[in-house]
């Protein structure tokens, strides 16, 4: 078998097969197939798209490509959850611990922000003490004995996504959709939960901008988990918007926190029960009102709190911040972003405002920044609201007074302010499971 050939065969539209895709990915791993083959079989994926089996068989090569993690010593079902990311997209934190309280087992190793999206390791690592880096041991002795772990994923976990993202990130082949839909879902099969749910992301703050895309990238998506013999759902949810108040890992943090215990925005709350219900119906705990209610539940009782924090506590985290009793890391500078004219706050960039808490300090240029705990941004109006001239519409949180004038320019460039009211998107514009798409009535 020669690489030349399947690079060929791909870019005359053929159907390439398992063997050749195993072929493929060992040679790339191993060091045998040179990068200028590597990238061209990438394009010529790009260019010519590939079938549901096709992606498939290229993303449990890609999760078989490194370790994998066992996790038949912890009973029960294991249920993981994965988002696409966006602008103060912190539902992991409160999701999850929800649905743990109520006795699913939640494993689930996390990465690092990279741009505007936030990382989930580096929202807890403003926690003073929390570890997120864990052995293998220690990871699942976690999630035996509290129910729930966040962690760092290991370096050793599907190498091939690491090898092939770092090539498509410098030949404009990352939009291509069954190489996103394959490396997400490598690292989601290689983690070894029994099911998960997708929480992909639509709208300006989101990788797929639009409706349509979301969705065939949450059908990829869901048809590569069910193909690998994991129940798998999506919920494709709005981004058009910054999700909740705040937007920075602190105050993230701090954000979850008031709303595992019942005082979180509206809308982070919504969606968070949304979440929670879908991992405890692939959990079988239920149908869907019947989820949520428990979600809801958990959330007024304090369990979900508590939850959160007997797992921050196993992981070496100082709880006394997540009560309230010290402080979260707090910037050396914070200042108020008043609204440059009246009206209502029509619509936002959601792109350009997490561009905006990157100039901050919360985010990442480079995987090699490293990022301010404390920088971000809270907002005190967000899209539906009305504004006048001169009244704060947002708190930014940074370490001087270059990066604030920088990130409020961004900012501002980021709204826009009309005479009317506009019509709000809905939290959850589909859901997506094996047997098709459901749009809410």
């Amino acid at each position: 078998m020669r690489m030349y050939d399947i690079i060929a065969k791909k870019r005359d539209g053929g159907e390439l097969t398992e063997d050749e895709i195993r072929f493929f990915i060992r040679g790339c791993v191993g060091g045998e197939i040179p990068d200028y083959q590597t990238s061209a079989l990438l394009m010529a994926v790009c260019l010519r798209g590939m079938t549901p089996r096709e992606t498939a068989d290229l993303t449990l090569c890609m999760a078989r490509s490194g370790e994998t993690v066992d996790l038949s010593s912890v009973p029960g079902v294991k249920v993981d959850k994965h988002s696409t990311g966006g602008v103060g997209d912190k539902t992991t934190l409160v999701a999850c611990p929800v649905a743990a309280s109520l006795g699913v087992r939640v494993a689930k190793m996390s990465g690092r922000g990279l741009g505007y999206t936030g990382g989930t390791v580096d929202k807890l690592e403003s926690i003073p003490g929390l570890r997120t880096s864990l052995s293998r041991e220690e990871f699942l002795g976690v999630v035996r004995r509290v129910g729930i772990c966040l962690a760092g994923a290991s370096g050793s976990l599907a190498p091939a996504d690491k090898k092939l993202y770092a090539l498509r990130d410098v030949t404009a082949t990352v939009e291509s959709l069954p190489l996103i839909a394959s490396s997400v879902m490598s690292k989601k099969l290689a983690a070894g939960a029994d099911c998960i749910l997708l929480d992909v992301k639509t709208g300006s703050g989101a990788f797929m901008k639009t409706e349509e895309d979301s969705i065939r990238l949450a059908r990829a998506m869901v048809s590569i988990g069910e193909r690998a013999g994991r129940r798998t759902v999506a919920l494709v949810t709005d981004m058009s918007r910054p999700l909740g108040r705040a937007v920075g890992n602190a105050l993230e943090v701090r954000e979850a926190c008031e709303t595992l215990r019942g005082r979180g925005p509206a809308d982070l709350t919504a969606l968070c029960v949304e979440l929670a219900a879908g991992m405890l119906a692939l959990a079988g705990r239920g149908g869907p009102e019947e989820c949520r209610k428990a979600a809801s539940a958990q959330i007024a009782n304090g369990a979900a709190f508590a939850k959160f924090r007997e797992m921050a506590a196993a992981q070496g985290g100082d709880v006394a911040v997540l009560d309230g009793r010290a402080p979260f890391p707090r910037a050396k500078l914070i200042r108020e972003v008043c609204a440059p004219a009246d009206g209502f706050l029509f619509a936002m960039d959601t792109a350009r405002c997490g561009e905006a808490s990157v100039l901050l300090g919360a985010g990442r240029a480079k995987k090699e920044d490293s990022v301010d705990p404390a920088a971000g941004f809270v907002l005190l109006r967000t899209v539906g609201d009305r504004v006048r001239r001169g009244d704060p519409v947002a708190v930014f949180h940074t370490s001087c007074e270059e990066r604030f004038r920088e990130a409020e320019a961004l900012f501002l460039s980021a709204l826009s302010i009309r005479a009317q009211a506009p019509e709000l998107p809905p939290l959850v514009h589909a859901r997506v499971t094996r047997d098709g798409v459901v749009r809410p009535a």
